[in-house]
Order: structure tokens, then C-alpha cells, then sequence
């Protein structure tokens, strides 16, 4: 019999790669919710896109299998009270919020593997008196600072002075109610500890500043078993905190990558969280050989499935749509054309500024056509405002990405160059 998937905010080339997938012959893919209404956006009615996705469901005539996302905030908060409502798999939603409420998180974590965890606060940005009271938890510059419940690298700063902290603080102030709000409204669906309770969604986190070659252990939980099955490493641009390209493979040692493995097994089987993907960002300090896990993502990273298509073969959304049905994953390894495979980010590092030009659709076709296989998005045209482009983090703006692969490492760089030598972009009313 058929079965019937409903994927929340599926886009088209989305729909494409499930297509693609392995064991989907039998299967039949369903928009919940559009792309616009859930990712290109910065207005999450949590209640309103529920009530929504939730008429669709009921009108469905035949049997709803499962449903699944690969969205972070809101489709990631709001996939286990739909999973929940309508009896199809996923982890609960307080095992979910173990994981993306940063302070509940960072508490957790610190129970079962307190050595791979900094030094952490959290505190409330409408308080005047927030940095006394980040130093009196033993915190001093250089630190982070973040919100409880962000997307991406929003609103994450660096803070090495009272300046900088100033500045956080007016940006948390400026536009933190458009997340704290919704998942606010996530949290009350919850059975929350009294000390989680409290901090509520507009509150941030503080955290001793750490680093070095950073990382992302992509894995999935199903009926109580932890599985990584791949490491995907995050290479940044010299001396900003802006991501240039995510590669796969790690280059990493197999130890460290072992060692991340068994921090991940640990502590996804301590929260509980079961029955759906998830990824852990981790950082390798190698002049002290310490291993920091930096935060936990209740999903596929979708900027890596192209990444795992091209070198082993199938888009990892294969564990997303396995879970929902109740199946081990069959994730293949190694089975792709390619050997290596990157997303590259084109970024301009503007505070604001005008797009002048950008590439047409044809130019950008036939800058992918230079190198086989490769595909590009440009997520910029001509008269869009930088400031309006959702998702950025606090020191760039990201304008396209381009997805390839290759037998090693170094050539893909060099493809990556030629590739971009094809795109054009020109900015005016640029804010430095």
C-alpha cells in the first residue's frame, strides 16, 4: 500500500531529492505548509501555522504515515506536537527542547560529560544589570553570547568588552521578540523543570569563549540506538566568524571523530530524544587536544544534503523519511560519484547595502555548467536590501551558495573559483 509522507515546508528542489531516495517506490510526498510560510520568513504564528497545517491533515482522505521536516525553528519545534496529535513517529517534545532551549541544554549536557562543556550562564537582555551578573557567574571577556532559541548564527556575538556587550544587547533588544514570542508559546505545550521554566524565551545564554577546527556529527536515534554516520567540517573565512564552505568528509583524525561519536552516544541517550535525526556541532582545540560540543540541532542539516548525495550516494533526508516510517535508516556510505563535496558561501562582509546587480538566472546556469554536477542558489536581486535577507549571521551577508564535489580537496577549491569568476554581484549604499 501506498504510504503517505507529509513534509513541512517542501520546496521544490526538496521534492526532487526525496524522489531520489532509496525504498520511496511505495511512498507519496505531501506539502505541509509552504517553504514561504515556514523558512523565507521572520513571522512565526506558531499557533496560526499549526491550526493550518492541521486542516490539511484532516482533510487528507487516506492514511497519514508520518511527518517529517528538515527546517529548524518553527518546523523543528512544531513537528513532535503534529507527530503527536496525528500518531506517527517522532522524539517528544520535551526531549526535543533538551536539545534547542540552550540553557536547558547546556544543563543537561553538563550532567553526563561536564569536561566537553564551557563555563555558562544565561541572563536576561532586558536586564540593565545583565553583565555584573554574567561576572559574578565566572564569566570574563572574551565571551559568547546567543539566544536561548535561535536559527543559524543569528544573533550571536563575540563580546571582548562592555562595548560590545552594549551592542548585543541593543540588537537582543531590537529583535529577539520575534523568536522569544513563538517559542514561548512552544514551551508552555511543555513539562519544564521550575529553573528551565524560568528562563523564558527572550532570555540569552553567556558562554566562555572556545574553538578550534569546528564540526558538525550528523546522526539519527532510532528505538534507543545513537547512530553518527557522518562528519561534515565547517571551514570559516580567516579571521571572522562567518562560515566559508562545509566539507565532506571530515578531515579531522579518525580518533577525535571516534571520540565525538562516543560524547554523541552519550549524551542523545541521556536526553532521551529518539526516533528522528539530529546533528551536534563540535569544536577540536588541537594545542589542547579538548574536544567542545557546541550545540545540539534537532534535525538534518539540510545545507548537507547534497554534501552526502554526491559522496555516498543518497541526500541524508533518507533518515529523516526512514524515522517518520518507522524504518532503520538505510544510509549507504561512499557510494557517490564524488570523493569530497562542499557548499561554498559566497558572503560580503557590508553592515548593510544595496543589490546593484545581480546574476541572471541563465548566468547563473551557466556558471554551474564549468563544473559538473554543481548547483548554485543566489539568494539576492537587484534593489533587495541586504538587512531583509533572512538567516544571516551578525557579521555577514551570505548572497548565493554553491553546492559541488570532487576527487580531493584541492580541486574543488580551484572549481570553486571558477566557478564564482562566472557570477557577478555589485553593491551601492553600502553601510561598512
Amino acid at each position: 500500500m501506498t504510504k503517505n509522507v507529509f513534509v513541512v515546508g517542501m520546496n521544490e528542489l526538496n521534492a526532487a531529492r526525496l524522489k531520489r531516495l532509496r525504498g520511496v517506490e511505495d511512498v507519496t510526498f505531501h506539502p505541509l505548509l509552504t517553504s514561504a510560510e515556514v523558512s523565507d520568513t521572520q513571522i512565526f504564528d506558531i499557533p496560526d501555522m499549526l491550526r493550518r497545517a492541521e486542516e490539511t491533515l484532516d482533510a487528507f482522505d487516506g492514511s497519514i504515515d508520518a511527518i517529517v521536516g528538515y527546517i529548524d525553528f518553527p518546523v523543528s519545534t512544531m513537528l513532535p506536537l503534529l507527530c503527536k496529535k496525528y500518531g506517527v513517529r517522532n522524539a517528544s517534545l520535551e526531549s526535543l527542547l533538551k536539545c534547542e532551549h540552550k540553557y536547558w541544554s547546556r544543563k543537561v549536557m553538563a550532567e553526563v560529560i561536564p569536561d566537553h562543556v564551557p563555563n555558562f550562564t544565561a541572563f536576561d537582555p532586558f536586564d540593565d544589570e545583565a553583565l555584573s551578573k554574567i561576572g559574578e557567574a565566572g564569566l570574563r571577556f572574551p565571551f559568547f553570547v546567543k539566544p536561548i532559541k535561535s536559527s543559524g548564527s543569528r544573533l550571536g556575538f563575540r563580546i571582548d568588552s562592555p562595548e560590545d556587550f552594549a551592542y548585543a544587547t541593543e540588537a537582543f533588544r531590537a529583535e529577539i521578540n520575534e523568536i522569544s514570542e513563538p517559542f514561548n508559546y512552544v514551551l508552555n505545550q511543555a513539562n519544564l523543570p521550575d529553573d528551565v521554566k524560568a528562563v523564558e524565551g527572550h532570555y540569552c545564554m553567556a558562554e566562555r569563549v572556545i574553538g578550534g577546527r569546528q564540526c558538525t556529527v550528523e546522526g539519527y536515534v532510532h528505538d534507543g540506538e545513537v547512530v553518527p554516520y557522518g562528519v561534515v567540517d565547517s571551514i570559516r573565512y580567516p579571521q571572522v566568524l562567518s562560515f566559508f564552505y562545509y566539507l565532506y568528509p571530515s578531515t579531522l583524525p579518525p580518533r577525535i571523530q571516534e571520540q565525538m561519536a562516543e560524547i554523541t552516544k552519550k549524551v542523545m541517550k541521556h536526553i532521551g530524544y529518539d526516533n528522528a535525526g539530529f546533528n551536534i556541532e563540535y569544536y577540536w582545540d588541537e594545542v589542547q587536544n579538548q574536544i567542545w560540543l557546541l550545540e545540539i540541532n534537532t534535525r538534518i542539516a539540510q545545507s548537507h544534503c547534497d554534501l552526502f548525495e554526491m559522496v555516498d550516494g543518497v541526500s541524508h533526508q533518507q533518515v529523516t523519511v526512514d524515522l517518520g516510517l518507522g524504518r532503520k535508516p538505510d544510509m549507504p556510505q561512499g557510494e557517490g560519484p564524488e570523493t569530497v563535496a562542499a557548499e561554498f558561501f559566497y558572503r560580503v562582509f557590508f553592515n548593510d547595502a544595496t543589490v546593484a546587480r545581480a546574476p541572471s538566472r541563465a548566468e547563473v546556469e551557466v556558471a554551474a555548467e564549468q563544473v559538473e554536477g554543481t548547483r548554485i542558489t543566489s539568494y539576492v536581486s537587484k534593489g533587495s536590501k541586504l538587512s531583509e535577507l533572512p538567516e544571516q549571521d551578525a557579521y555577514s551577508y551570505a548572497v548565493a551558495s554553491v553546492w559541488m564535489g570532487a576527487q580531493k580537496q584541492s580541486k574543488l577549491l580551484w572549481n570553486y573559483e571558477q566557478v564564482m569568476k562566472r557570477l557577478n554581484y555589485e553593491f551601492t549604499d553600502i553601510v561598512e
